[in-house]
């Protein structure tokens, strides 16, 4: 994951205040104004490969160091600023998804921006952005779809998802899991809130959306795209269901199967079809009919990953999702967040130290990694045997019990073997059969 802050292109009026303000204040670090215009013109974004998701502004001035080019983050940084670049300045990008496109040089994003509307109430649209290059410098709008209070959002079941509203219907396929969950999240969030306030077209809300209509320039083939509908099927009514325990039997089995694969992949690096195609190979039979079940399944299961565990009483167990996710943070009274990278030593006294002291500061410590499913697990697992003497096998099988999705790999199953027989051995230490010229 990445945390990037990008810089807006000021106005005239907050570039020319900001230029009265240096003068006045001299080569040193500027007015208090100046800080507060500069803090303004920037944001910051919460990146994974293919989607970005924008971190509300706190009242620190810490972390406002521009980092554009982080390694982690892609091409997506660079496109992101040329899409701020496009908005008014009164608008800001909630959201933006790399989506697939048909032609493999074209880069396509899904754009949730969202303004104060004329109510002083929240208003979100979508905006369909075209690259026509990977390293393109400019973009182009190809579509605007308003989110009205009717919008509804529906599994494709081909690893992608609907929008319906207003009589508009559209096709949207993040480039991978992980973007996908990203989007979804966010959509029902703004869907949410035009049912709260009842938006409706003729309505005073939205009314800001003519400007990026009036805007669109993609080529043509770019505009068709956004329009396209899914593959139209005629298909004969299904017939009863005369084996309902077979077909029982077969989505448990999925179930779990799905569950394995999705703990092992990289989901920021594979799509849904990926994974239904990696299913089918295993179950060695055609899942086709059970195309929208596995898609439910999926987002149940991601719903399951993304969602940190309290282990225990000051111990959160999570992925890097919950670490970025500042309002979840707050909530659960976490203070502490330890990242266990790759090259982490599970066993490592740091960790426990780590973990202790936010105990000892009545806080709560959240310990990850990228999905909280096996190198973070682990890490909690060597905490519960050293802090509480337990064996591997019972700390082993009450951070599962807590958390279901836990699967160290091999390699800390072994680390954590190790670290059992040291402290076997260091609870004998005092043992007087290890001190033969002691009396007895």
């Amino acid at each position: 994951m990445a945390l990037v802050t990008l810089q807006r292109s000021p106005t005239p009026s907050a570039a020319s205040t900001a230029s009265t303000a240096t003068t006045t204040a001299g080569e040193d670090f500027g007015s208090e104004d100046e800080r507060r215009i500069n803090q303004s013109l920037s944001e910051s974004f919460f990146m994974v490969k293919g989607a970005a998701l924008f971190l509300q502004q706190g009242s620190s001035h810490q972390g406002q160091k521009a980092h554009p080019h982080h390694k982690h983050a892609g091409d997506l940084p660079q496109h992101l600023q040329v899409m701020i670049n496009i908005l008014r300045s009164e608008d800001r990008i909630k959201l933006a998804v790399r989506l697939e496109s048909a032609w493999s040089d074209r880069v396509r994003y899904m754009v949730v921006v969202y303004t104060s509307g004329r109510q002083d109430t929240e208003e979100n649209i979508l905006l369909g952005i075209d690259f026509t290059s990977k390293d393109c410098k400019s973009c182009s709008i190809g579509m605007v779809l308003p989110l009205w209070s009717d919008a509804k959002i529906h599994l494709d079941g081909d690893g992608g998802f609907t929008v319906n509203t207003a009589g508009r219907t559209h096709v949207f396929k993040p480039v991978s899991v992980q973007a996908m969950w990203s989007a979804l999240q966010v959509l029902h969030k703004v869907c949410e809130v035009s049912r709260r306030y009842n938006y409706f077209p003729g309505g005073m809300a939205l009314t800001w959306m003519g400007y990026y209509e009036s805007c669109i320039a993609s080529d043509q083939s770019c505009i068709n795209e956004w329009n396209a509908m899914k593959d139209l099927e005629t298909t004969r009514p299904d017939s009863p269901p005369m084996f309902v325990a077979k077909e029982e039997r077969t989505e448990c089995l999925i179930k779990a199967k799905l569950r394995s694969i999705m703990t092992c992949q990289d989901l920021e690096n594979v799509t849904c079809k990926q994974i239904r195609t990696e299913l089918e190979q295993h179950m060695n039979c055609n899942l086709k009919e059970y195309k929208e079940y596995i898609d439910n399944e999926m987002l149940l299961i991601l719903g399951q990953m993304d969602k940190a565990t309290l282990i225990f009483d000051h111990v959160y167990l999570g992925s890097e999702w919950n670490a970025s996710n500042l309002e979840e943070l707050q909530e659960s009274g976490v203070g502490y967040i330890l990242n266990t990278p790759l090259t982490c030593w599970l066993t490592g006294m740091t960790q426990y130290n780590f973990i202790v002291k936010a105990k000892k500061n009545h806080s709560k410590c959240l310990v990850h990694c990228k999905m909280g499913v096996s190198r973070s697990a682990s890490t909690v697992i060597a905490y519960a045997m050293k802090e509480y003497g337990w064996s591997l096998e019972k700390a082993y099988n009450f951070v599962k019990q807590k958390r279901s999705i836990t699967r160290p790999n091999p390699g800390f199953m072994k680390q954590l073997a190790e670290y059992e027989g040291i402290l076997d051995a260091s609870k004998q230490r005092h043992n007087k059969l290890w001190h033969p010229d002691a009396d007895c």
